[in-house]
């Protein structure tokens, strides 16, 4: 069992139970999406700071609003992902990593898309 998996298990587990009850996160993403894509990118010390530092400041005090995790990322260099392309054929995109303008890390935007893509599951429309 890797690593990542061994925390992000609680966190969805805790995503499962949280559907019954009412919404009450004040950001986008949710603090538990918020810290499911941070331990998904990030080392686990790192993932673990930002994340209670997300979570303290979900309440009142804080005007809340889109607030994406930034995460630290070496792209791969390019010769390398020619190859991974025409020996692997097309990839899913589930996340898009945006360059942050004051530093060398990266805004994590996760597509919902992509589920519709590679599943064939589209919800039903709203009447």
């Amino acid at each position: 069992m890797r690593l990542k998996n061994f925390y992000l298990t609680p966190i969805k587990g805790y995503q499962y139970i949280s559907k019954i009850l009412p919404a009450s996160c004040r950001y986008y993403p949710t603090c538990s999406e918020y810290a499911s894509w941070q331990f998904e990118f990030n080392a686990p010390y790192k993932a673990f700071f930002a994340t209670s530092k997300r979570i303290l400041s979900c309440n009142q005090l804080f005007a809340g609003g889109i607030d994406y995790p930034l995460v630290d990322f070496v792209p791969p260099r390019h010769a390398f992902m020619y190859d991974f392309n025409r020996d692997c054929g097309k990839i899913d995109v589930n996340y898009w990593l945006v360059p942050h303008l004051k530093d060398a890390r990266y805004y994590v935007i996760k597509d919902f898309n992509a589920i519709k893509r590679t599943t064939g599951y589209a919800p039903a429309p709203k009447r």
